[in-house]
């Protein structure tokens, strides 16, 4: 049985606690020594076998143009505000220079020449689009190979050119391009130590204890130094995307402390019993932390499940993700039993809110409503489940009501990818970005580039560039690019609008179903739309598609998992409906914050974005894991009760109130770390940060204290029921309800009470 392996080992832990701590002192300095000998920095590719985009790249890799590469670009005006013109003067030496140097850079290809455009005179189309019109603004297009021959030192040598030239020439250098989205850190360092003070006041709160509120952090960091040093090393050897620390930095957080939470908390519960610390310490593992393998385990599992999405950066995302949820389970129940051995009796003081997460000593249960029976002190949380569980219907129906008007939003949900102009204005890509949408047009900031093969067809390529010209949703098209010896045509083209608009989506899908055919014809020649605007709208296609195959796996495996805890139909059948409800909820309010701009600011978000392609998938995996952990943890109360009165009501109120503090607290944690990300420069970690810290405040209060106890109440008995037949296929253990506290802690075993 799990509680019995789970018991032995925290009270191996507890009994031993010095060599523990000194493993994973150990195993953190391996995994960091390993980290910086042989471990990678992260990189983004947008890309994903099967999409129109990624025929594209195969094309112009057969060409040979480089324009399947990475590119950069040096965007460039005078410093004395526009009184000065790149066409003479000390102005157009100093961009011949600036063009210069960069060409000289380690693995660059080639560079575009705006001082030549210059010379060519005409207007924007004509200067290929590298001179504004009024001759203020310049384009270096920087050209680099493809994505596995560069590194981020790539980009650090940009960058330190760009900071060495701005001393030395009159320009104001301004950089951007998919090699800074490739390369870039993400910025989550500060986040993270915001969230760790605010985790910290709110365990010092909880338990009054400096002591005891350290535990949990401990725990978590060393289990985050683990995590995410092997997930560096995973990137030396596959590309693992930019999001990846700081949103495992970010869950690494939350269900670390969120566990050593529900561990500590039984743990006191035992000392305040009276046991020797040691055997508390075992204890407690081995009843929290049943739950927290089991919760841990469907986390790492639904996030892995994202693989049906069958785009290689999201799956790689996922596992480096579920490493560090891993961890934090392992660290859970060796780890943190072995600072609670090593802390001895000194936890057993409750602190201002701590006094209600213990059970309270059976001599002092005895309070005002039933002196003989013992019954417990009406505390405010028994008398507010008693109150919902009195008046179930109006607060069902108020509470899925509120819901289901939060989730309303999500149908005019938008996937995309934010741009750089949703960058803050202090980074230098955001300053780029608007440098060439003044100059040029917004288009000119994502460009596509169409890769056409005219299979021995001389015409085909003159109809191409016509019929794609005559599109309205293009600006202009640079000179066609043909390599002599595959015949490989490419074509750069400019939308008239930014990346991220709705209406770059429309033309790409135009340029596909019907420019592109009506050119080419019925022929053999074939043309793809390709570029970094084209590969994110692919990408985004792909997850929206897959997202309901993905979203009833989750549920499916989710519905049975909980089936065989609880030997159950309508219990996990409620789960689900609620766990969907909440996570619409937190979905809509997105929607609401980062589409329509409502409260945006609060988290300084400068313009409206649509919401990142893949974060719904993200968010629907994490969440689902994560609120089957108060699930777990709540219905476990309440099954306990049960099965020792047989008194539905009496379990519901028991259950609920029992574990309402402590859920309350640790989801008040997890919002604050969570939201300590939602202040963060990039948008997509702002979504991350504020899509799951929303989830969990909705999931922890209106569904955990509201509508749970309201439906239970309705379903009376039904709560348990599982028909006989069903009961003798499934099967018992490892997670199922023969585990009981009782068992863990050898007591004797209770009757089994459930309607068949």
């Amino acid at each position: 049985m799990l509680s019995k392996a789970l018991l032995r080992l925290g009270a191996s832990a507890a009994r031993h606690p010095w060599r523990v701590i000194a493993a994973w002192l150990i195993a953190a300095t391996l995994a960091v020594l390993a980290a910086i000998a042989i471990g990678g920095r992260t990189a983004d590719s947008m890309t994903a076998p099967g999409l129109d985009s990624q025929r594209a790249a195969q094309l112009i890799e057969r060409a040979g143009t480089g324009q399947e590469g990475m590119t950069a670009q040096v965007v460039v005006t005078p410093l004395d505000g526009g009184a000065t013109f790149f066409d003479h003067g000390s102005a157009r030496a100093a961009l011949t220079r600036l063009q210069t140097e960069v060409q000289r850079l380690p693995h660059v290809l080639g560079t575009s020449d705006p001082a030549g455009a210059l010379d060519a005179g005409g207007d924007t189309t004509v200067r290929g689009g590298l001179v504004s019109a009024d001759g203020r603004i310049a384009v270096v297009r920087v050209q680099y190979p493809d994505q596995s021959r560069l590194s981020a030192e790539d980009l650090d040598a940009l960058v330190h050119l760009g900071d060495r030239l701005r001393a030395e020439l009159p320009l104001r250098i301004e950089m951007g391009g998919n090699l800074f989205y490739a390369f870039s850190d993400p910025d989550g360092g500060a986040s993270e130590l915001i969230g760790i003070l605010a985790a910290a006041a709110i365990l010092f709160l909880a338990f009054g204890s400096l002591v005891a509120a350290a535990l949990p952090i401990g725990m978590a960091v060393f289990g985050l130094t683990v995590g995410v040093a092997t997930m560096t090393v995973l990137a030396g050897v596959t590309d693992v995307p930019t999001f990846a620390p700081v949103l495992g930095s970010m869950v690494g957080l939350g269900v670390g402390i969120d566990y050593a939470l529900f561990v500590l908390a039984r743990h006191r519960e035992y000392l305040a019993r009276g046991l020797d610390p040691r055997e508390a310490a075992g204890r407690a593992v081995a009843t929290a932390g049943r739950p927290v393998v089991f919760a841990g385990g469907t986390v790492v599992v639904s996030i892995l499940g994202m693989a049906v999405a069958n785009v290689p950066f999201m799956t790689v995302g996922g596992f480096a993700v579920s490493i560090v949820v891993l961890t934090m389970v392992l660290a859970s129940v060796t780890l943190l039993p072995a600072f609670l051995g090593a802390a001895g009796p000194r936890l057993a003081r409750a602190g201002l809110i701590g006094r209600a997460l213990q059970t309270r000593k059976p001599g002092r249960l005895a309070r005002r409503r039933d002196p003989a029976a013992g019954a417990a002190h009406a505390t405010g949380w028994r008398r507010w489940i008693g109150h919902v569980s009195r008046h179930p219907v109006p607060y069902a129906v108020g509470a899925a009501g509120l819901l289901l008007t939060a989730t309303l939003p999500v149908l005019g949900l938008r996937v995309g990818l934010p741009d750089d102009g949703s960058l803050p204005h202090s980074r230098t890509e955001r300053r780029a970005y608007d440098l060439v949408a003044e100059g040029f047009g917004p288009g000119i900031n994502g460009p596509l580039v169409i890769a056409a093969d005219p299979a021995g067809d001389p015409g085909v390529l003159d109809r191409l560039v016509a019929t794609v010209a005559a599109d309205p949703g293009i600006a202009s098209v640079a000179p066609t690019h043909i390599d002599r010896a595959t015949g490989i045509a490419t074509l750069v083209v400019f939308p008239t609008t930014s990346p991220q608009d709705k209406a770059t989506a429309d033309t790409i899908a135009r340029l596909r179903s019907d420019v592109l055919p009506t050119a080419i014809g019925h022929g053999p020649a074939r043309a793809h739309v390709g570029g970094a605007a084209a590969s994110l709208s692919d990408v985004g296609q792909r997850t929206s598609q897959r997202l309901p195959v993905f979203v009833a796996a989750v549920l499916a495996m989710s519905f049975l998992l909980l089936m065989l805890v609880f030997r159950s139909i309508l219990v996990p059948l409620k789960a689900v409906l609620l766990n969907l409800l909440s996570i619409g909820a937190a979905y809509g309010i997105m929607v609401a914050v980062f589409q329509w701009g409502w409260g945006g600011a609060l988290i300084g978000l400068e313009a409206t974005v649509p919401i990142v392609s893949f974060i719904p998938m993200f968010l629907f995996a994490i969440l689902f894991g994560l609120s089957m952990d108060y699930e777990v943890f709540l219905l476990s109360r309440v099954r306990e009760e049960y099965l020792r009165t047989g008194d539905n009501g009496k379990a519901i109120v028991e259950g609920i109130s029992g574990t309402a503090r402590i859920i309350t607290s640790a989801a008040l944690i997890m919002v604050a770390v969570f939201l300590s990300f939602a202040v963060a420069e990039d948008p997509s970690i702002k979504m991350f940060g504020l899509g799951l810290a929303t989830a969990i405040f909705i999931d922890a209060t209106v569904v955990r204290m509201v509508l749970v106890p309201a439906t239970m109440t309705l379903l009376g008995r039904a709560n348990w029921w599982l028909p006989k037949w069903l009961d003798r296929m499934l099967p018992r253990g490892p997670v199922g309800t023969d585990d009981t506290d009782a068992e863990s802690t050898g007591e004797a075993p209770r009757p089994r009470l459930v309607d068949r």
